[in-house]
C-alpha cells in the first residue's frame, strides 16, 4: 500500500494543484530564483495565506529587507502584517544587517539565530516558517563546508518544531544551478524554482517543482503571475479538464442568413472563430453576435483590445445596434485596455473575474490577434487554452477575432494556436473580381453539426451585414489565388463528374 505524505495547504492560488496537495508538512522547501521571481512575495505570501485561510500563525526570518520594508511592501497584496502582529498571528525573527540585534563578534554560527526562531515558534506556537533570504547569511561564512553545515542544521531545527518552512535562495542563471552555492538543493527536502525568463523583449514567469522528497507533484514549468491585491497566481494547464458539458441549444448570431449557413445557429456552449484581414467585418460579427444576445435578453460582455469604448459604440450606432441602451439595462458591459498594459497571465486573471462578476451568457474577444504582441508563442496558446477551457466549463458562448496577416487571406498565427479547440469557424476575405474588391464569407467549421459549404457574397452599410448569393464563378478565394472560370467550364466540369455539383 502506498502511504503519501501529508501535506499544508499554502493557499496559493494554482499552486496547490501543481503541488497535489501543498507543501509537505513537517518539511522544508528550498524557493530559489533569480531577482524578480517573487521569491519574498511567495515567502510572505505562504504565512499570509495561512493565517486568512486556514487560521495557522507564522514566523518570517528576514536575513535582508529590514522588517519595516517588508511590512509595507506587503500592504499592496492587502496583507496587514503590522496588525497580524498585534493579535500574535506573525513574529518577526529580524536578523538583517540593519538590526540592532545582528551584532556578531568572533567566529559567527547560526546559534544564537537558531535559539531565536525557536523562541518565536514556542511563543505564536507557529506551523508555518519563512526564511528569507539564505544567500545574505551565507556570506558571513568561510567555505561552503561551513555554510552545507549550517544549513543542515537549520533544516533540522525546524523539522524538530515540526514547522512547514520555506527557504528562499538566490541563482544567477534561470537554467543554470540551481542555487548560488550549489548546496543548498541538496540539503532542502523540496525544491520549487521561480523563472523570469525574457524571450523577444517579454519576461514571462514561471514555477516549476524540481522536486518534492517522498511526495508527488506534477511536472514542468507553470505561467505565474503576481497581481497587486492577491499576490502571486499560478496558472496551471493541467488543471484544465475534457469534463465540460455539451448543449445541442442553439443560439443565434445576430443574422438569420449567418444562422441558416451554420444549420440553425450556434450552440450554446460553443466557442467561435471569425477570423479575416483588417476592414472585413469581424467586429461587425461580434456587434451582431451581441445584438443577438440581447435581443434573446441575454447578458452579454465585450472585451475590447484595439477600439475605445467610445469607437466601439459609435460603429455599432453607425450599423443600427444601440450599444449603450444595452448597457444602461445592464445586458452589456465592455472592457477595453491596451494589450501592452500588463502581461497575457494578468489579463487572463483579469478576464475570468470580470466573467465570474459579470456572469454572461455571450463572451465576445476582439480581436484575439492583438494578445500576441504580449507573449512567446508558447504562453499565447497558454492563454488560448486556459481561456477557452474557463468558458466552456461555465457554458458560455464565446467569440473571438483573428486578424489574417494578408488582405486576400491565408492563415494567421492566432488562427493555427485556436482553430483546433474552436467549435465553429466563419472565415471573411476579400474578392477581387474584374477590379472590383468584394467581401465572402464561408463557414469553414460546424462541430457536431451540418453547414452551408458555399464561398457568399456579402456586403456592409447603414444596416449591418447582408449575405447575398454564392460566388460561382470564381475559385481560390479562400488560398488568395482567384481564377475567374466561364460559366460553360463550369458546366463541363460538372459533366465529368456525373452531374455531381461539386467540381
Amino acid at each position: 500500500m502506498v502511504v503519501e505524505l501529508q501535506k499544508l495547504s499554502t493557499g496559493i492560488a494554482g499552486f496547490d494543484h501543481v503541488a497535489q496537495g501543498g507543501l509537505p508538512f513537517g518539511r522544508t522547501t528550498l524557493i530559489s530564483g533569480t531577482a524578480g521571481t517573487a521569491k519574498t512575495v511567495f515567502a510572505c505570501q505562504f504565512l499570509a495565506e495561512g493565517i486568512l485561510k486556514h487560521g495557522e500563525t507564522g514566523v518570517f526570518v528576514t536575513f535582508e529587507e529590514n522588517v519595516e520594508d517588508i511590512r509595507a511592501n506587503m500592504l499592496g497584496f492587502g496583507w496587514d502584517i503590522a496588525q497580524w502582529e498585534t493579535v500574535g498571528k506573525w513574529r518577526f525573527v529580524d536578523a538583517s544587517r540593519g538590526s540592532e540585534e545582528a551584532v556578531f563578534s568572533g567566529e559567527y554560527d547560526l546559534d544564537a539565530l537558531i535559539a531565536r526562531i525557536r523562541h518565536a515558534v514556542g511563543d505564536i506556537r507557529a506551523v508555518r516558517v519563512s526564511l528569507d533570504s539564505l544567500g545574505a547569511v551565507f556570506t558571513m561564512f568561510p567555505d561552503t563546508t561551513t555554510i552545507r553545515n549550517e544549513l543542515f542544521r537549520i533544516a533540522s531545527a525546524l523539522k524538530r518544531l515540526r514547522v512547514t518552512a520555506v527557504m528562499t535562495a538566490e541563482r544567477s542563471d534561470e537554467y543554470g544551478p540551481v542555487a548560488r552555492y550549489g548546496i543548498e538543493e541538496f540539503v532542502a527536502d523540496n525544491v520549487v524554482i521561480l523563472r523570469n525568463v525574457l524571450e523577444g523583449e517579454k519576461r514571462r514567469r514561471t514555477v516549476e517543482i524540481l522536486k518534492f522528497r517522498g511526495a508527488m507533484h506534477r511536472k514542468g514549468e507553470f505561467p505565474l503571475t503576481v497581481i497587486p491585491g492577491r499576490g502571486i497566481v499560478v496558472i496551471p494547464l493541467s488543471a484544465l479538464e475534457l469534463k465540460q458539458r455539451s448543449s445541442s441549444v442553439r443560439i443565434t448570431s445576430g443574422n438569420d442568413l449567418l444562422d441558416q449557413m451554420c444549420g440553425g445557429g450556434f450552440f450554446r456552449d460553443s466557442v467561435i472563430l471569425i477570423s479575416g484581414a483588417t476592414g472585413t467585418g469581424k467586429t461587425l460579427v461580434s456587434t451582431m453576435f451581441i445584438s443577438g444576445g440581447y435581443a434573446n435578453n441575454e447578458r452579454c460582455l465585450l472585451f475590447a483590445f484595439e477600439e475605445s469604448r467610445d469607437q466601439l459604440f459609435r460603429n455599432a450606432t453607425g450599423w443600427g445596434y444601440d450599444f449603450e441602451k444595452m448597457e444602461r439595462e445592464g445586458k452589456l458591459y465592455v472592457h477595453c485596455v491596451y494589450p501592452e498594459v500588463a502581461g497575457l497571465e494578468d489579463h487572463l486573471i483579469e478576464m475570468e473575474r470580470i466573467i465570474e462578476e459579470f456572469k454572461p451568457q455571450r463572451v465576445a474577444i476582439d480581436s484575439l490577434s492583438a494578445l500576441e504582441r504580449v507573449s512567446t508563442i508558447k504562453g499565447f496558446r497558454e492563454f488560448v487554452i486556459g481561456l477557452t477551457s474557463f468558458i466552456k466549463h461555465k457554458e458560455v458562448a464565446g467569440l473571438f477575432t483573428a486578424t489574417t496577416p494578408n488582405l486576400l487571406g491565408g492563415s494567421s498565427t492566432t488562427e493555427a494556436h485556436i482553430s483546433t479547440i474552436t467549435d465553429s469557424i466563419i472565415l471573411l476575405r476579400y474578392v477581387e473580381i474584374y477590379g472590383e474588391m468584394r467581401r465572402g464569407l464561408t463557414v469553414l467549421k460546424m462541430r457536431g453539426s451540418m453547414h452551408d459549404k458555399d464561398i457568399r457574397e456579402f456586403r456592409i452599410d447603414s444596416s449591418g451585414m447582408h449575405i447575398g448569393r454564392p460566388f460561382r464563378d470564381v475559385t481560390g478565394i479562400l488560398s488568395g489565388t482567384f481564377m475567374y472560370v466561364q460559366p460553360s467550364e463550369i458546366d463541363r466540369m460538372r459533366d465529368l463528374f456525373d452531374g455531381d455539383d461539386q467540381p
